[in-house]
């Protein structure tokens, strides 16, 4: 009997723990009246951006760093850049470091040679000391041997002064 007594009196007090607990929430939701909250998702999602709520799996690496990156597509030394060497594929291109790098190209009429350009970007006006381009060539005698140097030629020279014009008008008819 004492034990059913001692049961009767812990299941008891364990109910009204479990009940109390369970209506008051413990205070874990927060008091939301009065609050602007959009009810459409994408609303939300534009509100959280504009305040700086959310997170990714970059800021959780690196930790949180107010950068201020200009748009890719807003600038036009970058996208004339783009413009000019689309006829290359491309192996590297990062904009947040400035880079473009593409793939060995080869002419048809010379088999056993190919080229690879890199350019940096020094600045994001439109001059010529803010471009850096870098020619490397490489030459094959056969399938396994294989020299690779930077050549200096008239190639940077022209696509530097063919991505300053491109960028100078797109830069006029953006304004």
């Amino acid at each position: 009997m004492i034990k059913n007594t001692c049961f009767k009196k812990f299941y008891i007090f364990f109910s009204l723990t479990f009940y109390l607990l369970l209506t008051t929430s413990c205070g874990l939701y927060k008091n939301t009246q009065g609050k602007n909250i959009p009810t459409n998702a994408m609303e939300r999602a534009k509100q959280n951006v504009k305040e700086g709520k959310g997170m990714s799996v970059g800021n959780m690496i690196k930790g949180r760093r107010s950068t201020n990156y200009e748009f890719s597509t807003s600038n036009p030394m970058w996208r004339a850049t783009l413009d000019t060497l689309d006829f290359i594929p491309f192996s590297t291109v990062d904009y947040s470091g400035g880079l473009i790098i593409t793939d060995w190209y080869g002419d048809n009429n010379k088999i056993n040679q190919s080229l690879k350009i890199t350019v940096r970007f020094l600045s994001n006006e439109i001059q010529s000391n803010s471009l850096k381009i870098t020619v490397h060539q490489k030459k094959c005698s056969t399938q396994n041997n294989c020299a690779t140097k930077v050549i200096k030629s008239k190639i940077e020279e022209e696509l530097k002064q063919t991505i300053l014009t491109s960028a100078a008008i797109l830069d006029q008819n953006k304004k």
